[in-house]
């Protein structure tokens, strides 16, 4: 049973520099990687020269958003954060498109923005691969390309550079914290009920090996259930729902995003069972599944800031005056348990 008001201290672990989306609401910072050295004319970052720039010399820069979709509430504020940066006053225009959770689509959306005159284009992948022949498409055409939120398994000298989340990290976090949880409150075992995201995203794949390494590592933990909730609440609670009338014997549930967490507590409590029962682990940071760690249904969160808008108009802005910035930028991260909680729903994204 879980031991409630507990304040666990979480020490900080190094964050990977491996292919990898992604959060309390205050003014995000960041881990930045080595800048390569640059050569020549001052190359955006090693291997990559595009650059930029006003194309149209209409003064402003026109930036070219493929979004992943709106699955969730994390999505919703990351797609809010483009939109209220990226406007004239800041000196850019926005060419938001969106995919629906759709990879042929957003492929098409990518090269539909090449031809709508975007000046740089910003990719939130749905998934990591696939994307050699589009990106060459959009270096051909001179147009600058980020890659954020999710990273893609590509050669690097086919994008700028990359900013958001590193997902395995965040698993790593969650994973120590519920390592520390069991040994201070003597849980014997851990009998996992994994919710994944959508499968062969980066927030999928670097949450999902953080918990599948820590379960091949530990004698005494165990995957009952291991099943993708698609990163959707109405998913997570069908999926849970699964579950419970398999009569699953498990005492944690590790949800790869807020949006299924709250699924499987709609699915727990329909079902009359206790959520306080459960050691519950999730991940982003959502103002709501913050109050819910503080209501003691939620017992963690692993932070995934989506507020990447002025960071990444940050990052375009030092490339066109001629800065050398990072291949790699993560987001500064944490995780939301009880000993904070109160704090981080201060600032926390979302509603």
């Amino acid at each position: 049973m879980k031991i409630k008001n507990v304040a666990i201290a979480v020490s900080g672990i190094a964050l990977a520099l491996s292919l990898a989306a992604c959060g309390g609401g205050s003014t995000p910072t960041a881990d930045t990687t080595t800048p390569a050295d640059g050569g020549g004319e001052a190359p955006a970052a090693e291997g990559y020269n595009l650059v930029p720039k006003d194309i149209d010399g209409d003064g402003y820069i026109t930036l070219g958003f493929a979004q992943v979709g709106a699955e969730s509430g994390w999505r919703t504020a990351n797609t809010q954060s483009y939109k209220d940066y990226f406007v004239e006053a800041n000196g850019f225009k926005l060419i938001f498109a969106d995919a629906n959770q759709d990879a042929d689509k957003q492929k098409q959306d990518v090269r539909d923005l090449i031809t709508q005159g975007a000046e740089v284009i910003d990719l939130a992948p749905v998934t990591d691969s696939g994307w050699e022949p589009i990106l060459e498409e959009a270096k051909a055409a001179g147009i600058p390309l980020i890659v954020s939120d999710r990273q893609l398994s590509v050669s690097e000298d086919l994008y700028l550079t990359y900013f958001g989340g590193d997902m395995e990290a965040e698993g790593n976090r969650a994973v120590e914290w519920l390592t520390k949880y069991m040994a201070d409150n003597s849980v014997a075992e851990a009998k996992i009920v994994h919710l994944q995201g959508t499968i062969g995203s980066t927030a999928q794949k670097g949450r999902s090996k953080a918990l599948d390494d820590a379960v091949a590592a530990n004698a005494n933990w165990s995957l009952v259930a291991q099943q993708t909730g698609e990163f959707t609440q109405a998913k997570g609670q069908e999926v849970m729902e699964s579950i419970l009338q398999q009569n699953a014997d498990f005492n944690v549930i590790y949800s790869e995003n807020d949006d299924m967490t709250y699924g499987a507590i709609d699915a727990l409590t329909a079902a009359g069972k206790k959520v306080e029962d459960y050691i519950i682990i999730s991940f982003d940071g959502n103002k709501s599944a913050v109050q819910m760690v503080i209501d003691g249904k939620i017992d963690v969160i692993a932070e995934c800031d989506p507020l990447l808008g002025p960071q990444v108009g940050d990052l375009i802005k030092k490339a066109a005056a001629g800065e050398t910035i990072a291949k790699i930028t993560y987001s500064v991260e944490g995780v939301i348990d009880s000993s904070n909680a109160a704090e981080k729903i201060t600032v926390a994204f979302g509603s």
